[in-house]
């Protein structure tokens, strides 16, 4: 059972990211402030939905959310700054797209810098405790999907429709047999292990 906030009464923004153990694509990350009573069955951490359920909760997320935003940072800057750099600056971005202010901010994981002079709570496993946190993961993992969706079709051989650039066998194979386009991540290990 999902929590609907940290403390009643305040508006929060979750955030979230996704992509980020990738060999390939931008790291995206969303912030999503909910109604104070938003409740759906399928709401859970994006990890445990399917695609079609993924794709149906972005619908009513970004048709009833109080405000939603969406950002990435590129690859290249990934190598250039470091994935958990990315990852944060990712979330700053989604948090400063926001069309309403939130009076807190509720992160997944257990880093994070502030951003905006809002107060923050980092929470392990967030994605699975909290309705905010898990919208923000639905709509980060979302739109990084049907970004290296569209990539595939630039770059068929990496098979990215099906694995998204997460580090499958089969993309290892295909950067063995293809080498490296200009939306991998050079600092990240890409040989079999």
């Amino acid at each position: 059972m999902l929590h609907p906030h940290l403390l009643p009464n305040r508006r929060e923004a979750g955030c979230d990211e996704a992509g980020r153990g990738c060999l390939a694509g931008p790291v995206f990350a969303a912030a999503v402030v909910l109604p104070e009573h938003f409740h759906h069955p399928l709401l859970n951490d994006s990890k445990q939905l399917s695609a079609t359920q993924r794709d149906e909760l972005r619908r009513v997320i970004e048709s009833e959310a109080v405000a939603w935003a969406v950002d990435s940072v590129s690859a290249e800057t990934i190598d250039r700054i470091n994935i958990l750099q990315a990852s944060i600056l990712a979330m700053h971005q989604a948090v400063e797209a926001l069309s309403v202010r939130p009076e807190w901010l509720l992160i997944d994981g257990n880093r994070f810098r502030p951003v905006l002079g809002l107060g923050h709570t980092c929470v392990v496993g967030g994605d699975a405790r909290y309705a905010s946190i898990a919208a923000a993961s639905v709509l980060a993992k979302t739109h990084r999907d049907a970004y290296m969706e569209a990539l595939h079709d630039l770059f068929p051989q990496y098979k990215w429709k099906k694995n998204k650039g997460y580090p499958t066998q089969a993309h290892r194979e295909a950067i063995q047999a293809f080498g490296l386009c200009p939306h991998h991540r050079i600092t990240f290990r890409h040989t079999p292990k």
